[in-house]
């Protein structure tokens, strides 16, 4: 019987205790169900599944604690390996869901807390024949690994073919070279050739190809074959049977002795060519980690009692003194305390130009120092830097399967089977017609079948295209978010902050009669002094440009969305949108046609009342970013509608879509009304890509099949956006979409190649074409084939490293005149 302990959350008192075990009892499987209030944990018994588990306890409010363990795992050499690696481990008790990447060589484990460790769970993989060990922390360990595998193929690679050249030598020069037969024949004789080739093939499979029986044989008789399963039968076959027409000639009718050693050792020889050179492409598809990790010190400077001394970066501690000479790189994130220097922060943001930093200022971890002296106080050190937080996204990214993977799980899940399969209805079919043949093409099905084409078709690409999307500024949260960007057929931007430049200024302040311009702003000043928003801030700063004295606002209340409300010096002020005034029963026609002159020049309009009298209408104009109009027009350039979903007035955004061009306008919505807006979209032109700054906007960028947050380098832990950007322009939005669009674009090359290379070369491997041309496809050959049908998809995974500029597509049908939809 199954018994799952595990940790949850949320228990308080007895009461809850036992609406816990109620919720526990109900699900299907649960024999027993006790929970401990003082130790937290549940003891569940029976056969239940873990997700129903975890949704029982959530629905009654007590959640259970889930954990994600990430594992090391070597000797995954196709598809077919991720997928039994992934059922070993969704076996374990408690487990909830398990990724293998044949790529990255890693597997992924979402897990009750307390029914598993780390620990436990490699050594299950383990025993399922893929050695494994848990995984470090982000960035905390070398980058070497895919360097070491290729090492280790390259001196098995050299041996083989040191062994392999005189074999080679010996069996095909008899055949190729004339004269050598006989020479062979009159000197050391034809039997004892084949006893030293024998011997060395003995030596080849022994040796550099022992890799291929350690680990094929035993998921053979597991039942799970693999790459290698089929490595070692075609070799051992080769083998077996020339060393029976060695040892037993009276076998074979006269005429058919003969021996295959040669087959056997080149075929070891080319598939150790090819995995070394996949090795050393699959090192290069993981550069851009390997970038990131780079950029983090190895030591840092801190001060311990007025010293400074050189500590290990681990040694760190929050609130440590850290000294940071010329041109040296930041260790951690955190603050200036003293010094100024101009710090060079585009592998943050993007932006080339330095930026200015003095006391006070935020520093990150990674970005290099100018040609001033800084001391910092250390914030967020080790995982929780903005660095190492970046690296695990790109990692996540990396590891995520997308939903185009389904279909290569369910192929390769039964191919090699299909191929032994067919291999020896190959053999059976040709003992009946020429039985001499019949090895060479049962080798051959068995040699040339490659699963490691498939299987690395889609992880490879991932692997490359987020890393490169990583060196240009763009987080890809989740790794479907790649898959699904590619689809979106509109983007839907917010205004404030992503179309324009986020730093508005007051210009327009139209007083109505009996009001002068000093008393009236330094009511709405008085008011806005006590509100975060950047308009807020643009009133303030132009009563201090003015040299007002403000005073002191009482009773202060923000109505997100409409405006702020305040007594100032016993008067009751409003200063917000015209449908927060006009709702408060507020009279505007005074200053009806000021406030329309400023919303049809494309500035904000705003309000002020005081006592229930309309006092000004004021103007704000937030510069539009000058990236801007490039990025609407490359955006129609790729066949994308755009759209802006804005809380502004219908005619302010009416006047700044008309001059940038953009095909929707949604205006004057509450931030819930952004997702009214994403949907009304979705159902009218299909998926949408949702643009905003990731705090105001996050029920939108949640609500979008792809939610992209504009950050400024610190914004990269936004968990309502599936794509961060780094750098705050349309850019990087443009980027994002050309390296989905080129990351799709390689995974059906792969595709293509990996399904047409295995359909195409099986049946001419079996002999199909044998009755037409005469010729039989040798095992040498498909060894090769197979050897560099791998090298191509990886080669082909490569060429992502140059993405991120997006091409032009024909535009979409349909005109684009400026329409509304509905909010």
């Amino acid at each position: 019987m199954t018994t799952l302990t595990l940790e949850i959350d949320g228990l308080s008192c007895a009461s809850c205790v036992g609406r816990a075990e109620r919720a526990l009892a109900g699900v299907a499987g649960v024999t027993s169900a006790v929970v401990n209030l003082a130790t937290g944990r549940a003891t569940v018994k029976g056969p239940a599944e873990p997700a129903a588990v975890a949704a029982a306890l959530h629905g009654a409010g007590y959640p259970a604690r889930i954990e994600t363990a990430a594992l090391d795992v070597a000797g995954m050499s196709c598809a077919s390996c991720t997928g039994r690696v992934e059922r070993a481990l969704a076996a374990v008790p408690g487990v909830l869901d398990a990724q293998a990447n044949f790529a990255t060589g890693r597997a992924t484990v979402t897990f009750l807390t307390g029914t598993a460790t780390p620990v436990g769970l490699a050594r299950v993989a383990t025993d399922a024949g893929y050695e494994a060990t848990a995984h470090e922390a982000a960035g905390a360990v070398a980058m070497h690994g895919h360097d070491d595998a290729a090492a280790d193929f390259r001196g098995r690679l050299i041996l083989a073919a040191a062994l392999t050249l005189p074999i080679f030598a010996l069996e095909m020069g008899s055949h190729v070279v004339p004269g050598m037969a006989g020479l062979i024949d009159a000197t050391i004789g034809r039997e004892v050739s084949w006893w030293a080739q024998a011997l060395l093939t003995t030596l080849v499979l022994a040796w550099p190809g022992r890799g291929f029986f350690t680990r094929g044989i035993p998921a053979l008789l597991r039942g799970a074959p693999e790459m290698n399963s089929l490595v070692a039968l075609g070799t051992a076959a080769a083998w077996g049977y020339s060393i029976a027409a060695l040892l037993a000639p009276g076998l074979f009718p006269v005429g058919t002795r003969a021996v295959y050693f040669e087959a056997a050792a080149v075929i070891v020889t080319l598939i150790l060519l090819g995995r070394w050179l996949e090795a050393r492409a699959r090192g290069r598809t993981g550069a851009a980690i390997e970038k990131l990790v780079g950029l983090r010190p190895a030591t840092a400077r801190a001060l311990r009692d007025g010293v400074a001394v050189d500590v290990a970066l681990d040694d760190v501690r929050t609130g440590d003194l850290i000294e940071v000479r010329p041109g040296e790189r930041l260790p951690v994130d955190g603050t200036v305390t003293e010094g100024a220097s101009w710090i060079d922060e585009s592998m943050v943001t993007g932006e080339p130009d330095p930026v200015r930093k003095g006391a006070g200022d935020a520093l990150t971890g990674g970005t290099v120092n100018g040609t001033g002296a800084l001391t910092m106080r250390a914030g967020a050190v080790g995982a929780d830097s903005v660095l190492s937080r970046i690296i695990r996204m790109v990692e996540d990214a990396q590891g995520a399967k997308l939903p185009i993977q389904a279909l290569i799980d369910r192929v390769t899940g039964v191919f090699v089977p299909v191929v032994i399969g067919l291999a020896a209805l190959t053999v059976a079919i040709w003992l009946f017609t020429s039985p001499s043949l019949a090895l060479v093409a049962g080798v051959s099905v068995l040699i040339v079948a490659c699963p490691c084409a498939m299987g690395l078709a889609t992880p490879t690409s991932i692997m490359v295209g987020t890393g490169r999307a990583a060196e240009l500024g763009v987080l890809f949260r989740r790794g479907d978010a790649l898959q699904a960007l590619q689809g979106a057929r509109v983007v839907a931007l917010d205004k404030t902050g992503t179309l324009t430049e986020g730093r508005p200024t007051l210009t327009a302040f139209e007083t109505a009669p009996g009001w002068r311009r000093d008393e009236a702003l330094t009511l709405a000043a008085a008011v806005e002094a006590r509100s975060e928003h950047p308009i807020a801030r643009a009133i303030l700063r132009a009563a201090e440009a003015d040299g007002l004295v403000l005073s002191e606002a009482a009773g202060f209340e923000s109505r997100t969305g409409h405006g702020v409300i305040a007594e100032v010096a016993g008067r009751r002020v409003l200063v917000g949108a015209e449908r927060f005034l006009a709702g408060e029963g507020i009279d505007l026609a005074p200053l009806r046609s000021q406030a329309d002159r400023i919303a049809a020049d494309g500035r904000t309009p705003l309000w002020l009342a005081v006592d229930g009298r309309v006092a000004a209408a004021i103007g704000v104009d937030d510069p539009i970013k000058a990236s801007t109009p490039e990025a609407i027009q490359a955006f129609h350039d790729m066949g994308l509608r755009v759209a802006m979903i804005t809380g502004d007035a219908e005619t302010t955004a009416r006047a700044v879509a008309a001059r940038l061009g953009i095909d929707h306008v949604v205006a004057e919505v509450m931030p819930g009304g952004k997702v009214d807006a994403v949907r009304s979209l979705r159902d009218i032109h299909g998926a949408v890509a949702f643009v905003g700054d990731g705090i105001n906007d996050a029920p939108a960028l949640a609500e979008a099949d792809v939610g992209i947050a504009i950050g400024t380098g610190t914004d990269v832990a936004i968990e309502a956006a599936d794509v961060v950007l780094m750098a705050a322009e349309l850019d990087a939005v443009i980027q994002a979409f050309a390296i989905s669009r080129a990351t799709m674009r390689n995974i059906r090359q792969n595709l293509f190649w990996a399904f047409a290379y295995n359909a195409a070369l099986i049946p001419v491997a079996a002999g199909v074409l044998y009755p037409l041309t005469g010729m039989l496809l040798s095992p040498m050959l498909a060894a090769g084939a197979m050897a560099l049908s791998s090298v191509f998809v990886l080669s082909n995974a490569l060429w992502l490293r140059r993405a991120g500029r997006p091409s032009a597509v024909v535009p979409a049908k349909g005109d684009r005149t400026l329409q509304e939809v509905p909010a």
